[in-house]
């Protein structure tokens, strides 16, 4: 081809056509809040507790969507506002407002989207407001329309409402409980999410969901153990079937008295037939093996178990004071468990017991710590700021024996030495549950006779840590005994309250695509 203007008109066509032949990425919004709320503990929850990222920092928080990652190219992104609190109390309304408002704007701002990751732990609580979750997806459709894909990922203590089952197309939850499948399971809902997309199917044709009457908590559901653990191996089964795309098993927050709050079943897929089935068998399942559910770890009252613990050899013996546990929601200030270790002669004898108490709250005593430095004494009140029912704030005194500032959650740590006791007093609450959170602070615990965490069941690194273990039945915002909490507002009957109550009709409800909502 030797006449240029042919030539350069054959380059054009050519090229032209390429362009043509690009496929166009579906672009994919990111927004969500988490928290887990009690309403049972006189904390609130502030806006700055979630730690709120904006913007591309939130790819930080999805390991799998690094930005060399091939689930990163298939879609062109537009991460909004994503925040992630400890659990805590209730979250006030102007906090959620304020979230909820600049996620809206930023949404509004960057729209059209085919698509939107809704990446919530669904049991926040908000004054003054029922069903926050249900509330903020609802309000977001009405910026992003009902046609956009939302793939819902959710923590299996979240709670699934008949409007945000309605508002969702794609929805799923973590099958561990500990939470071992976190970042799987978020993966999970943004592979389906894509795929919906890619191959054109877009909104699932049925959405399975049922209500299931119990509320447990989840030191009794662990699928560590049984009937848990058979019960959630049936989840894949279910899943795998034609025509289904995902199946899960929430068992909801017991510690918040909402009618939302009881265990859900829901299965997505476009099998009628399958998505149906495969609820109803998930759900009747649940039901029958209702009774079975036991605390995952031998448990008692504060005295017996530390009478455990004393009696014990084995290192270290760790002793969970649950009912103020922060990561269900406990306030984290309570001091009447440390108050009452503090009284035992066993922790201040010579060549006693050796404890290590993780953790109180104690702004003061850190205040004065940071004065006087390692190896300087202290005396203040710590604990009790926030949930005094119990006991009073406590008068702490002894060495400091470690600094460390800069923790995400508790700002400032400070360990107390009294005597054989190692207390971890903080600025803010804070859990501990990985053996550095230990050893960043200079104590071993290995070679330590007794441990007391403010958690529940011990995940995986304490687990495996553990020369024995109990827990104890302690009083605060989340106290194991649901009956002593007086729930009001849960829709009656529900197991364990109502023991003897009849079959319930655990039927598939099919839930309304968002785009035929009225």
């Amino acid at each position: 081809m030797r006449n240029p203007l042919l030539l350069l008109l054959f380059c054009a066509l050519l090229m032209g056509c390429e362009k043509k032949t690009e496929p166009q990425l579906p672009r994919i919004a990111i927004a969500g809040l988490g928290i887990e709320s009690s309403t049972f503990s006189p904390a609130l929850t502030h806006e700055e507790a979630f730690h709120a990222k904006i913007g591309d920092s939130i790819f930080n928080r999805y390991p799998f969507m690094d930005a060399d990652s091939t689930l990163r190219q298939r879609a062109e992104w537009v991460p909004t506002l994503v925040g992630k609190s400890l659990p805590g109390g209730t979250v006030t309304r102007e906090a959620y407002e304020s979230l909820v408002g600049q996620t809206l704007t930023l949404l509004e701002k960057n729209m059209p989207y085919d698509g939107l990751f809704f990446d919530i732990h669904g049991a926040m609580s908000v004054v003054g407001l029922d069903d926050p979750e249900g509330d903020l997806i609802r309000r977001i459709r009405q910026v992003i329309g009902p046609e956009v894909l939302i793939s819902t990922s959710m923590d299996l203590h979240g709670n699934v409402s008949k409007r945000l089952a309605q508002h969702t197309d794609l929805i799923t939850c973590y099958r561990m409980a500990p939470h071992e499948d976190a970042i799987e399971s978020k993966k999970r809902a943004v592979e389906n999410l894509v795929s919906r997309l890619e191959n054109g199917k877009g909104k699932p044709k049925y959405k399975a969901w049922i209500p299931v009457p119990i509320l447990l908590p989840g030191e009794k559901t662990s699928t560590r153990v049984e009937p848990g653990k058979s019960l959630y191996a049936q989840v894949p089964d279910v899943e795998q079937k034609e025509g289904v795309i995902d199946a899960a098993i929430w068992i909801g927050y017991a510690w918040a008295d909402e009618p939302r709050n009881h265990a859900v079943v829901m299965v997505t897929g476009d099998n009628k037939e399958q998505v149906t089935e495969g609820a109803e068998k998930l759900a009747n399942s649940f039901w029958d093996v209702r009774e079975e559910f036991e605390f995952v770890a031998p448990t008692t009252s504060y005295e017996e178990a530390l009478g455990l613990a004393l009696a014990s050899d084995k290192k270290p013996f760790i002793l969970s004071d649950m009912g103020d546990n922060p990561t269900a929601g406990g306030a984290g200030d309570v001091t009447w468990t440390l108050t009452e270790l503090l009284k035992r002669e066993e922790f201040h004898a010579p060549h006693g017991k050796s404890l290590i108490y993780a953790s109180i709250p104690g702004p003061k005593l850190v205040e004065e710590a940071l004065k006087v430095g390692v190896g300087g004494k202290v005396s203040a009140n710590v604990g009790a700021e926030i949930d005094d029912r119990y006991a009073p704030p406590l008068l702490l005194t002894g060495e400091v024996t470690a600094i460390r500032e800069g923790d995400v959650h508790a700002e400032t740590e400070v360990v107390v030495k009294v005597d054989n006791a190692h207390i971890i007093v903080t600025q803010k609450r804070k859990p501990y549950h990985k053996k550095s959170d230990f050893t960043n602070l200079g104590l071993h615990p290995s070679e330590t006779d007794i441990i007391v965490v403010k958690i529940g069941y011990l995940v995986p690194e304490l687990y495996d840590m553990r020369g024995d273990w109990v827990m104890a039945l302690t009083p605060g915002g989340v106290d194991q005994d649901l009956q002593r909490l007086g729930h009001k507002r849960i829709i009656r009957p529900m197991f364990p309250y109502d023991e003897d109550m009849e079959r319930p009709d655990l039927s598939a409800r099919l839930i309304q695509a968002s785009d035929e909502l009225d």
